[in-house]
């Protein structure tokens, strides 16, 4: 129980230091990964998004409130409005294929 609690404190810490270095607040959403754990994608006020790994749901759930940040139930279309994404997310996706730079 105590490693649970550690672990949560840490991604909330986390989850906090992001808020802060992106607009203030941020927002988030959590997904079930299998074995893996939890993703929490968050994005900032100023719209930059990353994600952080959770050993589970539970521990996911307790960091974020922890932190204070909202948790959307998907990462619907509202949420990805608020993205900003630049010229490395589109290297990293479809940038490729719909004319992004190349990425070697």
């Amino acid at each position: 129980m105590a490693d649970t609690s550690k672990r949560a404190a840490k991604l909330a810490r986390e989850i906090t230091k992001f808020a802060q270095s992106h607009g203030g607040s941020a927002e988030g959403q959590i997904a079930y990964v299998g074995q893996t754990g939890a993703r929490i994608v968050l994005v900032g006020a100023d719209g930059t998004w990353g994600d952080l790994m959770a050993p589970s749901t539970d521990i996911a759930k307790q960091a974020a409130e922890s932190a204070g940040i909202a948790v959307r139930e998907a990462f619907d279309g509202e949420m990805a409005e608020k993205v900003r994404t630049g010229p490395y997310e589109w290297s990293r996706m479809a940038g490729i294929q719909v004319g992004g730079p190349s990425g070697s």
